[in-house]
């Protein structure tokens, strides 16, 4: 109904709130008799003035009292006088909603103050498995997993993840893995010889729920024993943030000044619900120095140099899918400073995520190459960050960017435009598919030892490619997949 929205309360009505909320509980239980009303629920405003006297609120309650009243909550009792008396016809819906909003206004002051969590413990923790992972690979597998190398690129990761989920579903997991190897951050190089960016990136995939986004996020990358899928993507870096409020994330986020983590959010529509959240998270994903201010403390200023995996779950609807998704409130925030994938649930994808999910629990999907693409990531991550014990062996390489392929881009813009004057989809699109490509050339590292820099090569232009199309096609409202 909607007079149960939000009361959109003030800070110092929480606690005038919380007294009506008790008053009303006590008062129900009064009413009841072995568990059934026996009288109409009413309470009046002197008693709730004694109420907030005994719990030191000084606060005037008629302001409360009136919007309560104009939302039917409240129904004014004939007689009493200056005594003012009210009947409370859903006492369980208003216990519900102002203990509720006061929760949630509590969870955004409040936490300022708080004890900052060991999340340094969390890290070392972190760091520990990432070291430990990284001394197998060196001490026990070195020659094995650079051999690897030597013949790993796109079209082989591809393969893999084809011959696992299908033609529907694999490409989001491609994008998640790739996103596994951009974490290095390393620099793009311009043909000036400029650094003209790096190759770290934000991803979200959108859409319903069930479109597969939780596994290629997350149950890919950290593994899930419980359903036999082991990891692939880098350990220790990825900070799984389920159940963790934005307030609690922006306090937390303070440990992670100056280290490169990835964060994965698998609920990250809940955290644009709280109030005052959407410009921090803003300046988070921008990775701008983030400052937060509350009546009860200050978080920050800090930093934020990690990445973020995340599903942003919201419904749709048949055909006008992706114009009922852009009617989120939220959609631009993300697509503007994010690699955004936009699911929806068609017949296909259904039946795909469906016989994904059953050749999963029969035990049919063979996750051979797992380990093997986990210590590749480790080695190249390790190797493009500077660790010390693979510093004096390989050398870190940027990432040469060539005027090839934003041409190759340019043409997939130009046939779009081609066909409406006023396109549906953003020029950083583009950026995204280059940072893709450029993120894919990683996986190239052993193919050239000799080599002082990575160039996207013509199975990475072609796959930067063809993500850029299916996008344009997606926002397009446009059914099938790129050209291959």
């Amino acid at each position: 109904m909607a007079a149960f929205a939000g009361l959109d309360l003030a800070p110092t009505e929480i606690p005038i709130a919380r007294a009506i909320a008790g008053l009303v509980a006590e008062s129900d239980r009064r009413r009841s008799v072995r568990g059934v009303a026996t009288q109409a629920l009413t309470f009046r405003v002197s008693e709730l003035r004694s109420r907030l006297l005994r719990e030191r609120v000084f606060e005037d309650p008629a302001r409360l009292l009136a919007r309560l009243r104009r939302r039917g909550l409240l129904l004014d009792l004939a007689g009493g006088g200056t005594d003012r008396g009210f009947q409370v016809p859903y006492p369980d819906d208003l216990c519900q909603l102002l203990l509720g909003e006061a929760v949630r206004t509590d969870a955004v002051d409040a936490a300022a103050t708080l004890a900052l969590p060991d999340e340094a413990a969390h890290i070392h923790a972190m760091d520990f498995d990432f070291l430990e992972q990284l001394n197998g690979v060196v001490g026990q597998r070195l020659e094995e997993t650079v051999a690897f190398g030597r013949t790993f690129g796109i079209a082989e990761l591809a393969g893999y993840l084809r011959g696992l989920f299908g033609e529907e579903l694999y490409f989001d997991s491609l994008i998640s893995l790739l996103q596994q190897y951009a974490l290095a951050d390393a620099p793009l190089l311009a043909p000036t010889g400029r650094t003209t960016g790096t190759t770290g990136f934000h991803l979200a995939l959108f859409g319903p729920p069930g479109t597969g986004k939780t596994f290629s996020i997350d149950d890919l990358i950290r593994g899930n024993p419980r359903s036999g899928v082991p990891p692939h993507g880098l350990p220790g870096r990825n900070r799984y943030c389920g159940g963790i409020t934005p307030v609690q994330f922006l306090r937390v986020g303070q440990a992670y000044a100056g280290r490169t983590f990835n964060f994965i959010v698998p609920e990250f529509n809940d955290w644009f619900k709280y109030r005052g959240m959407v410009e921090p998270l803003k300046l988070v994903m921008e990775q701008r120095e983030v400052k937060w201010e509350t009546t009860l403390g200050t978080i920050g200023p800090y930093t934020f140099r990690s990445f973020f995996s995340v599903n942003y779950n919201v419904r749709t609807a048949g055909a006008q899918d992706y114009w009922t998704t852009i009617g989120d409130p939220n959609f631009a925030a993300l697509e503007d400073r994010m690699l955004l994938r936009f699911h929806p649930m068609t017949r296909g994808r259904f039946r795909a995520v469906e016989a994904s999910a059953e050749r999963l629990e029969l035990g049919e999907l063979d996750f051979g190459l797992a380990g093997r693409i986990r210590d590749h990531l480790t080695l190249v991550h390790a190797i493009q960050t500077r660790h010390p014990l693979v510093a004096r062996r390989f050398r870190p390489r940027p990432v040469r960017l060539e005027r090839g392929l934003y041409d190759r881009l340019r043409e997939v813009s130009d046939r779009a435009l081609r066909t409406a004057e006023f396109p549906k989809f953003s020029p950083r699109l583009k950026s995204r598919a280059v940072r893709l490509g450029a993120a894919a050339s990683l996986l190239t590292y052993f193919a050239d030892p000799d080599g002082t820099s990575l160039t996207i090569g013509k199975p990475e232009s072609e796959f930067a490619r063809r993500f850029y199309e299916e996008e344009i096609r997606a926002r397009e409202g446009r059914r099938g997949r790129a050209a291959a």
